[in-house]
């Protein structure tokens, strides 16, 4: 079964080049409703191209966008949790961070802002829902600047941490987004990063019936394409876990329990997190050292 997918409504669309290499040149990947995802022949990104326009894109994340996000929210968060185990950020191992400064974009209720800010975190959010926002800060006390990341326009280097799951397929231009995400990071802090993976194994078994290919998604990355990305705007490749080897009611559950397992090993897995770090820029004297 696929992933909540807002109704197809009346968006305009535009037509864009790939916005990691530039390429106009595109093969078509699939048709998914009103979406038409294509595959760059310059760096193999899959992408909406038209895509719609932002001031109709974001309207797609109203109530019923809410009401999804409040009635899962409990399952997301552990999903995070384990994502986190998996690259070492266990709870006490967060606790023991020096720098303890985290930004959670894409929070929707601010589950995951308020369990860091118990960890003794200085915790934020950004959600571009109003009503998974308002929900946040009223409910949990939690400080959540509703719109988009460089609408909250914080200062340069705020954040030691900052982590997002499952937002940079929805963004309509991942290179300022990431950039974005670059300039309020500080020297040698750490990105946790999940979204699906097109490069994996049930990606390549459903083709448009995988539950990843929905119209809201307008980028749909693999290791490659996400690593290559990452490393030309600055960033160096920390780890990278997948997750997810047959979809749950595909199989019988001793045939998906294996298959899961060997995802993971193997990286083949329908969810991808990249753990990454922003390069720490070379003093002149190190650029130069004397001879």
């Amino acid at each position: 079964m696929k992933t909540w997918a807002s109704p197809v409504g009346t968006d305009r669309f535009q037509r864009i080049v790939c916005p990691c290499c530039g390429e106009k040149p595109a093969s078509h990947h699939f048709h998914v409703d009103d979406a038409r995802f294509v595959r760059c022949l310059g760096c193999g990104l899959v992408y909406q191209n038209p895509q719609p326009v932002f001031t109709d894109l974001r309207e797609r994340y109203r109530t019923e966008y809410f009401q999804y996000e409040f009635t899962n929210e409990e399952n997301f968060f552990n999903l995070m949790l384990l994502g986190f185990s998996d690259i070492g950020f266990s709870d006490q191992a967060l606790q023991e961070k020096e720098d303890k400064t985290f930004l959670d974009i894409g929070c929707a209720t601010g589950l995951l802002v308020e369990h860091m800010k118990n960890l003794g975190f200085h915790s934020e959010g950004v959600e571009i829902c109003p009503e998974s926002a308002n929900y946040g800060i009223s409910k949990r006390g939690v400080n959540i600047s509703i719109g988009t990341l460089d609408e909250a326009k914080y200062p340069d280097e705020s954040f030691s941490l900052v982590h997002f799951s499952h937002l940079i397929e929805h963004v309509p231009d991942p290179v300022l987004f990431l950039l974005e995400v670059k300039r309020i990071l500080k020297p040698q802090g750490q990105v946790v990063i999940t979204t699906p993976n097109i490069a994996g194994f049930q990606a390549r078994l459903f083709g448009k019936k995988w539950r990843s290919a929905i119209r809201d998604h307008l980028f749909l990355f693999s290791k490659k394409t996400l690593a290559a990305l990452l490393l030309t705007l600055g960033f160096r490749v920390r780890k990278i876990v997948t997750w997810g080897g047959l979809a749950v009611g595909s199989v019988p559950a001793l045939i998906k329990k294996p298959v899961d397992s060997l995802a993971k090993i193997w990286g083949f897995g329908d969810v991808m997190l990249f753990l990454v770090e922003k390069e720490r820029l070379l003093s002149p004297q190190e650029e130069n050292p004397p001879s």
